[in-house]
This record gives structure tokens, sequence and C-alpha cells, in this order.
């Protein structure tokens, strides 16, 4: 599939983006905002687009010609506040969802966060990005937009992240708790699921929690 990563100049962006670059099934495009970065893609020899989550459905559609497959891993980062999260990781996402559609694209793999489907862990009463109740909505319904789009979808729900190498050892459930043992993932598993699900059709139209773990990673996809 040709798959356009948007958010490829973040951290598990630029990572799936190297995971595709030489995949066999697939044949990646990196979605990015800013001139220096697509140079410095297309220096790589990675085919790259502009990608603004700000700008108009209209944009974005024209992006994603010819492009099968669309992962999103973009996202406001952890210094912004509520208004940038709502225009990045909520109304961004939603615009690229209504754009895949546009385009004629049916696959759809978006990074969440793990409890972003679940009300009782968002934290209301304060104002960090990475625990703030706004944030979790701003996920939350992102997810919700994709999973009734009617495109083939993936929501993968990552606990924190960690920029440590990865191991291709995952577990994958319908539900994680705060009680379970050390909820924690590095970036690269949570980009080796990401291929994983684009590798696998038993990833199509499921939605499910990602945590560091004891089974391969293609097998933790094909056993959701």
């Amino acid at each position: 599939m040709k798959v356009l990563v948007i958010g490829a100049n973040g951290q598990i962006g630029r990572i799936v983006v190297d995971k595709l670059k030489d995949h066999a099934a697939h044949d990646v495009i990196a979605g990015v905002r800013k001139e220096d970065q697509k140079q410095a893609y297309e220096n790589d020899g990675i085919k790259s687009r502009f990608i603004d989550l700000e700008g108009s459905i209209e944009d974005m559609e024209k992006a994603m010609e010819n492009v099968e497959a669309v992962v999103f891993s973009a996202g406001s980062g952890g210094k912004t506040g509520a208004d940038k999260t709502a225009m990045v990781d909520l109304d961004g996402a939603v615009k690229s969802i209504e754009a895949a559609k546009n385009a004629g694209i049916k696959r759809y793999v978006i990074v969440s966060a793990l409890y972003s489907n679940r009300r009782e862990f968002w934290s209301y009463g304060t104002n960090e990005p990475s625990t703030g109740g706004y944030y979790y909505a701003a996920k939350h319904y992102a997810d919700v937009w994709l999973e009734n789009s009617g495109l083939d979808y993936t929501v993968i729900r990552p606990p924190l992240l960690l920029n440590e190498p990865g191991t291709r050892k995952v577990h994958v459930t319908d539900r994680l708790e705060k009680s379970d043992d050390k909820l924690e993932i590095p970036r690269e598993d949570v980009a080796n699921v990401i291929v994983a699900a684009l590798d696998h059709d038993n990833a199509i139209n499921k939605s499910f929690d990602i945590n560091h773990g004891d089974t391969d990673v293609n097998e933790a996809v094909k056993g959701i």
C-alpha cells in the first residue's frame, strides 16, 4: 500500500516512516508541516508532502492523491494548551479523516492514548496537556469520529511512551487497568504495532490498548 504518515516529523512518525521505507509491501510518504522537514526526507530519498492540520480539508485531500492508507501519529505536543490540542488532535484529525474519505482512501490507522475511551480516568481538574481532561476528550472524539466514518479503521491506545529501543514484544488488549504492572511502552514498539496493523487485515475495524509484553507484535495483532 502507498501509506501517508501524518506527523512524520514526530517521534513515533519518524520511526514509522523508517520502518515502512524498506517494507516490501508498502510505499511510504512522509506528511510534514515545514519545508525543512520535507527537504530532510527528500534528501534521504523518501517522498514527502505538506500536511497542515490547521488548514483546509481540500488541501489535505490534494495531499492524499493516490494514497491508499493513512497513519495519523500527529499531536499538538506536550507544551500546548487546550486550544491547540482541540485544533490539532481533534479538529485536525477529523479533517484528515474527511479528506481521506473524499480522496477515496479506505485504510486509516490513528495513534490515540490509553484511557481516551474511559472518562473515569480523565483528570478534569488539571491543565497539564498530557493528563488534562481536554486532551483525552480530543483523542476520544477523534477516535469516535474515525470509528463511525465508514473507513477501515484501527485505533491504537498506548500508555506512557519511552525513548528506548523496541523489543517487538507487546501486549494487546481491549482494556488495560491502572493496576496493571508498568503501563509503558517504547515508541518504537508503538511503531511496530502500526506497521503490523497495516500488514494484517485482522486489525481492521478494531480499537485496542497496547503495552509492553511477551508476545511477538505480529502474533499479538493477529490475535486481536
